[in-house]
């Protein structure tokens, strides 16, 4: 597995802060951004199930959504979604279709399911990206977990049982 380099930590701590903040604006814990091989931040947000009741609206794959929308394969070839836990099967699809090439993730799906079990608005798929983009018929390369107790912080609390 390659390296993380600085960029890529700083990157993941702005999602962490992202994360953060989705919560408190009364969504998931969760959040994506898109940088470009620069680390110029593209395109970012948090995961919207809270304001909008759409349980599809992953912070990665509104991230994925929005960057096929206005960047071209090539372009996104060379982006890079950095992620505060590792996208789900759905958003591991999306980042595949919209031809991102490069993920960095903090908090493991798995690491996600033992913490929060099986909360009815997060059933988690302990299912790895790295498994999803592997039946793909192009790269994506996969950096992650990463500062996983990091990660976990904007977690802690927020995924009580009913």
């Amino acid at each position: 597995m390659p390296d993380a380099t600085p960029q890529d930590l700083a990157l993941l701590r702005r999602c962490f802060a992202a994360a953060e903040a989705a919560r408190k604006a009364g969504n998931h814990p969760f959040a994506a951004l898109l940088a470009d091989e620069t680390g110029a931040v593209l395109i970012e947000a948090g995961n919207a199930f809270g304001d909008t009741h759409d349980a599809t609206a992953h912070a990665e794959r509104l991230v994925a959504t929005e960057a096929s929308r206005r960047f071209g394969a090539e372009r996104l070839r060379r982006c890079t979604l950095v992620t505060s836990a590792e996208p789900c099967a759905m958003c591991a699809g999306a980042t595949y279709w919209a031809g991102i090439g490069r993920v960095v993730y903090g908090l493991s799906e798995h690491r996600l399911k033992e913490e929060i079990g099986p909360h009815p608005e997060n059933l988690t798929l302990d299912l790895p990206c790295r498994t999803v983009f592997a039946a793909g018929q192009r790269e994506v390369a996969v950096i992650g977990p990463l500062l996983e107790e990091e990660a976990l912080v904007a977690h802690r609390g927020f995924w009580a049982l009913p």
